[in-house]
């Protein structure tokens, strides 16, 4: 009896845990009538759609029901300040299940690209922002009160010679990334398989020349350790069953 009471509390809270007036306007809003009945994208908890008249691509072999969460509660932390914020005007693809935190804010800019990969996942409170193109290739996991952007947001110049410097540059996360809390990825950084960030570190260019499994972190960050890896594979079965709800 007791387990038959678990499990129809578990799914109780879910229900009630899931806004289902934001997932069903924004399915119905963003997909075709075949796709949006499925309901492939839930939100949980409050959430602004703050302008959602870009483009949103399920780029899947097989479309179903809840596959992206965006504001779903996979952390220790589980209370919401009610901040979160969705904005797409340029182009968001999702190449598989992903999954958003609590509290996160997500911008992809007119003409913008950006792209999640299968698993991959932001932590509570980060702050996502694309102005001309963001890739988190499979199973990149982005700790919570990161920040990740691909713009300076103000043009910047040369004092001696006048030259203004790109406002923007393109961040590409490899497949098995593995970032911790507080950190700060900036435009142009491009990242090697299979790699691993120190928390509170700031990744600002290319490291796909160090080569995979290893360490990274500082401000700005460097290598400290090679041979280094998350367990990627003794993990993956535990992180489906967690965060794939159907």
């Amino acid at each position: 009896m007791r387990r038959i009471f678990n499990k129809i509390r578990s799914i109780w809270k879910f229900y009630f845990a899931v806004n289902w007036i934001k997932t069903i306007y924004f399915n119905f809003k963003k997909f075709p009538f075949h796709i949006a009945k499925k309901l492939p994208i839930f939100f949980y908890g409050s959430v602004k759609f703050s302008d959602i008249s870009g483009e949103i691509v399920l780029d899947v072999p097989e479309i179903k029901k809840g596959m992206i969460g965006f504001g779903q509660k996979f952390e220790l932390p589980t209370r919401s300040k009610r901040i979160a914020e969705l904005s797409v005007q340029g182009k968001l693809v999702f190449k598989g299940n992903a999954h958003i935190g609590i509290d996160c804010f997500v911008h992809v800019g007119e003409g913008a690209y950006c792209e999640f990969g299968f698993m991959s996942c932001l932590g509570s409170n980060v702050k996502l922002i694309c102005k001309e193109e963001v890739i988190l290739s499979d199973w990149v996991g982005i700790g919570y009160e990161s920040q990740l952007t691909d713009s300076n947001f103000h043009p910047m110049m040369n004092t001696e010679t006048g030259e203004y410097y790109p406002m923007t540059n393109p961040v590409h996360l490899a497949k098995y990334n593995a970032f911790s809390n507080r950190i700060s990825i900036m435009p142009g950084t491009k990242t090697p398989e299979n790699c691993v960030i120190a928390s509170n570190s700031v990744v600002n260019k290319d490291y796909r020349d160090l080569g995979s499994n290893i360490l990274i972190g500082g401000v700005p960050a460097k290598l400290i350790k090679k041979n280094y890896n998350r367990d990627w594979e003794g993990e993956k079965e535990m992180l489906k069953k967690y965060k794939i709800i159907w």
